[in-house]
């Protein structure tokens, strides 16, 4: 079951699409052979009557119960569960039946740290924690792999939507405030160069009582 991508902005591409780590469903794995296994014995042990038959219905629908609570949920579960990277944002997908998701824009990450344990580090894996500004809660993702590289490209997309941001907004200052028509009057620079801003009163009076002595 892939990402869907038609939740993507235009210009909005994905960086990283991952499920939890595929150790996650190792153990409901182990179980389900488990099970399969208990189904073969009950059928080898039990007599081939009516009495060893009716156990056998009995112990395959109990098994089958077993099977689907600990292993085919954990399963869906696992496959139905999106951790996505793009250029925009942090989203979290989770749901087999009822859907809930989470999404984090770049520009309110405050942090992106990753913790590991003895058994991450072996096996490569690790939790992310976002820390986002404003009301929302922060963001736990639990089981990522290569969690450490996972952090490096939030980091790296943090960085990359933090200049395409400043450079969207100078250019749109530039076209609104340093047209060949723009009042020179009422627009001026700060000394570094970098930025238009209005001019002060305080700047204006200087000009406008050079301007009457030479009348």
């Amino acid at each position: 079951m892939g990402f869907p991508e038609n939740v993507l902005a235009k210009g909005e591409r994905v960086e990283r699409s991952i499920h939890p780590h595929w150790l996650t469903v190792a153990l409901p794995t182990i179980v389900g052979v488990l099970l399969a296994a208990a189904a073969i014995l009950v059928a080898v042990v039990t007599p081939d009557d009516s009495t060893g038959n009716r156990i056998q219905l009995i112990a395959v629908v109990v098994l089958l119960v077993l099977a689907v609570w600990l292993v085919v949920v954990p399963f869906l579960r696992w496959r139905t569960t999106h951790y996505v990277v793009t250029s925009h944002r942090v989203m979290v997908r989770r749901g087999i039946v009822s859907k809930s998701g989470k999404d984090i824009t770049l520009s309110k990450i405050t942090d992106v740290s990753f913790q590991q344990t003895l058994l991450d580090r072996i096996i490569n894996a690790g939790s992310l924690h976002v820390e986002s500004a404003g009301d929302s809660p922060d963001e736990d993702f639990a089981n990522i792999p290569n969690s450490n590289d996972v952090q490096q490209l939030i980091n790296r997309l943090i960085d990359e939507d933090d200049l395409r941001r400043r450079g969207h907004l100078g250019s749109s200052a530039g076209a609104g405030e340093d047209g060949p028509d723009a009042p020179e009057s009422f627009t001026t620079r700060d000394p570094d160069g970098r930025r238009d801003r209005p001019e002060l009163a305080e700047e204006r009076r200087p000009r406008a009582r050079r301007g009457s002595d030479e009348s």
